[in-house]
């Protein structure tokens, strides 16, 4: 998934009305104003009352479901191979949303204040916050790649990470 990439399905799902933020890897980079390295895929955040909207846009973008994980996520592909994992999200009138989990009475959580501005190729573009992203880090078994997005983290802004 380039960056052009990025910006295409970001603009295709504006155009669609829909509202999303982007996450993972892309995300990291956002945060960062920069690309540091390869993604094989795209991870977006979206409001689950827009999920009609989304399938709807990328489907005639070409993009197909690949992957029902519902209601936790779900992936839709290319024909070329490009992918997108979508988290769909249920807001509070705070403006804080939740996602379903594998353990259900334990959703993950998004605080209002996780919903930032990052940038790919100089375009602001909607992600989450840096502590979101160390927030999704945890629990698990790191791979190498997720070892240096948590270094590029603190290297830029400083923060803790637990790996």
């Amino acid at each position: 998934m380039t960056a052009d990439d990025v910006l295409f399905v970001l603009a295709l799902l504006q155009r669609a009305e829909v509202d999303v933020w982007v996450g993972g890897g892309w995300g990291i980079d956002a945060l960062i104003g920069e690309q540091t390295r390869d993604h094989r895929d795209l991870d977006l955040m979206h409001r689950g009352d827009q999920e009609a909207a989304v399938l709807a846009a990328l489907s005639a973008a070409g993009f197909g479901e690949s992957l029902n994980w519902r209601p936790i996520r779900f992936v839709m592909k290319a024909p070329d191979r490009r992918e997108i994992d979508l988290h769909p999200l249920v807001f509070s009138g705070d403006g804080s949303a939740v996602q379903t989990s594998p353990e259900p009475q334990r959703p993950f959580a998004y605080p209002s204040s996780c919903f930032v501005t990052g940038a790919v190729q100089g375009t602001p573009v909607p992600c989450l916050s840096a502590e979101q992203q160390v927030y999704f880090h945890q629990g698990y078994q790191p791979t190498e790649r997720d070892r240096r997005d948590m270094a590029q983290l603190r290297r830029v802004f400083g923060i803790a990470t637990h790996f």
